[in-house]
């Protein structure tokens, strides 16, 4: 499996904790963006560590949402 992360920047509030979970996967600047690759693990538990649930992880091989 290979999870894609996708930044819903109108529902970002900045908090960070994705960056601090996944450096090498997502940067804050305004809003958070997702500027790299990371395991499947790492990008899932970024997502589930945004307190404004802006972050949506999709299943490349099947196109599904996996979180929210």
């Amino acid at each position: 499996m290979s999870y894609i992360p996708k930044v819903d920047r109108s529902a970002c509030s900045a908090h960070g904790d994705c960056v601090d979970i996944a450096p090498g996967v997502f940067a804050l600047g305004e809003t958070a963006e997702v500027i790299g690759e990371g395991s499947d693990k790492e990008i899932l538990k970024a997502a589930k560590s945004c307190p404004a649930l802006a972050i949506e992880v999709i299943d490349s091989e099947t196109g599904e949402t996996v979180y929210p």
